[in-house]
């Protein structure tokens, strides 16, 4: 597993030398755009429209448009000298309850590993957040941006995920359209039925991505040349009305939470 960070977690005065790894990866099939003429693949060159000529990587500054068209350049020194001070270290702020976080400020996963010397620390951190039920928020910079985090014991090891801060969130009030309409109480309790019916126990492994396995049989279909078959779409049904929906749902779920509780029983006992 490549390593994308060095540094240390500080734990009041205790400080646990760790690595930083990614804890997920992306799936996502990448589309190459081509050349309709001779599928060759379109360079995108890095061009100034006032001078009208080729930018090399090494004439390019960072800058920051405080204005239509008026701009501060930073140099990579500046930026450099203000990470500087924090850039090895997670700092831990303070321990909290972990659904004290709304799974909205959550951003990315990144494992966190012991290096040479820094087992009993690392253990020790781990096995009194376990026992105390706690995560940790704290602070780091991370590809020279200071990121909030959250450190949380996930299995055998520490997991860090970096957070949106509260001004990143935006206002649900932005949202158009969003009214308090009065319900019948018939519409309200068929609904409650019907996430009754379809609660279960999560389970990850049974979701896949539909999408991206059918896009590789595609591609895997063209370059082995077998001719490719799309089904058609099928035809929206007619819903009268709200209640003939929710009606209708509750029946298939009855079906279908039947059949899995048949196939778990199964396999129990098997």
């Amino acid at each position: 597993m490549h390593t994308i960070w060095k540094g240390s977690i500080s734990f009041g005065l205790v400080h646990i030398p760790i690595k930083l790894f990614a804890a997920t990866e992306s799936k996502q099939i990448h589309l190459r755009q081509l050349h309709q003429e001779c599928h060759t693949p379109i360079k995108y060159d890095k061009v100034c429209p006032v001078c009208e000529e080729k930018v090399d990587q090494d004439e390019i500054v960072k800058g920051y448009e405080y204005d239509k068209g008026h701009f501060v350049v930073l140099d990579d020194d500046e930026l450099e000298a203000i990470a500087a001070a924090k850039s090895k270290t997670i700092d831990i702020i303070d321990f909290i309850q972990l659904k004290e976080i709304d799974p909205i400020y959550f951003n990315r996963s990144y494992f966190l590993g012991p290096t040479e010397n820094g087992e009993k620390a690392y253990t020790l951190l781990k096995r009194a957040m376990e026992e105390t039920e706690k995560v940790a928020i704290a602070k780091f910079i991370l590809r020279a941006k200071e990121q909030l985090a959250a450190i949380r014991v996930y299995q055998k090891a520490l997991l860090i995920d970096t957070l949106h801060y509260p001004d990143e969130i935006r206002p649900v009030d932005h949202v158009p359209g969003l009214v308090d309409l009065d319900l019948e109480e018939k519409e309200l309790k068929m609904a409650k039925q019907l996430i009754e019916q379809l609660t279960t126990d999560f389970e990850p492994e049974k979701y896949t991505d539909e999408y991206r396995a059918k896009l590789k049989d595609i591609i895997e279909n063209k370059i082995t040349g077998n001719e490719i078959k799309i089904a058609r779409e099928v035809p929206e049904t007619d819903i009268k009305s709200l209640m003939d929906a929710l009606q209708e749902s509750i029946q298939q779920t009855k079906k279908k939470t039947k059949s899995r509780r048949t196939t778990k029983k199964k396999a129990k006992t098997s």
